[in-house]
């Protein structure tokens, strides 16, 4: 399996707009992140978690071809705002099919009508088919059984996905006692950490280093970075020795 980090910041990427924060003017290319996305490839499949506004840009830098789809998290802005930006592979392939709680499906028709349209298309728009994610029930994409993991953004439900020994979380402030037995036996453990300090509804640091301890993957990544966070190079050597501060365009081999 191959996993390629899309984007590892925060809804307002890194550097800021307008921004004189030390980290938003730093020129290691570390500390330059995208809205947070990530790819998961195996055998012929492709599926992408989450398509926020930096899309199209992610796609380019990473040579994509093809997708064979789409799995949200949930539906707040950065990560939904590129699904426009499959035209280029419903041209090719067709309808590409979307994965996500009923809420968000939901939230993406009123936001993208145009591509949920049934009548009177506009013949540019790209189509989708969505399938709803219930928690509880895995979701057959490929030749992969993926389990939906349950959790909260504050007051928000969001959905983390584990396929096979590999889990992707982002967004998460807290997370109930059975859906971290889902998580057991994961090698490799993405979640987000925005910053140093305490946050209303992302994993802090202290936070996500705790949540880490209680799965014991073998490897856990850090993503959903604010500039809050520091310097990427600095902020890594705090970091147990088998925990890293994922980067834009990093690539791992489960």
């Amino acid at each position: 399996m191959k996993i390629t980090f899309l984007g590892t910041g925060t809804s307002q990427g890194i550097p800021i707009i307008g921004s004189d924060d030390p980290v938003s003017k730093s020129k290691d290319p570390k500390d330059k992140r995208l809205r947070v996305s990530v790819m998961v490839e195996w055998a012929n499949y492709c599926y992408v978690v989450d398509c926020g506004p930096d899309f199209r840009q992610q796609m380019l830098a990473n040579n994509v071809k093809r997708i064979d789809g789409i799995l949200f998290t949930h539906e707040h802005a950065d990560h939904i705002m590129g699904l426009d930006d499959i035209r280029p592979f419903f041209f090719r392939q067709g309808d590409i099919p979307i994965y996500a709680h009923s809420r968000v499906l939901d939230s993406l028709r009123i936001k993208f009508d145009y591509i949920f349209a049934t009548k009177d298309r506009y013949p540019g728009a790209p189509a989708v088919r969505g399938h709803e994610v219930v928690n509880n029930k895995p979701v057959s994409i490929g030749n992969l059984q993926v389990i939906p993991i349950n959790a909260f953004h504050n007051r928000l439900q969001v959905f983390g996905y584990r396929f096979d020994k590999f889990a992707y979380l982002t967004d998460i402030k807290s997370i109930d006692a059975e859906e971290i037995e889902k998580l057991k036996g994961v090698e490799v453990l993405v979640v987000n950490a925005l910053r140093k300090e305490r946050h209303h509804s992302h994993f802090n640091i202290d936070e996500a280093l705790e949540f880490i301890e209680l799965v014991k993957p073998k490897k856990a990544y850090l993503t959903h970075i604010s500039p809050m966070m520091g310097f990427h190079e600095e902020a890594q050597k705090e970091l147990p020795k088998n925990v890293y501060i994922a980067y834009d365009n990093q690539v791992l081999e489960i």
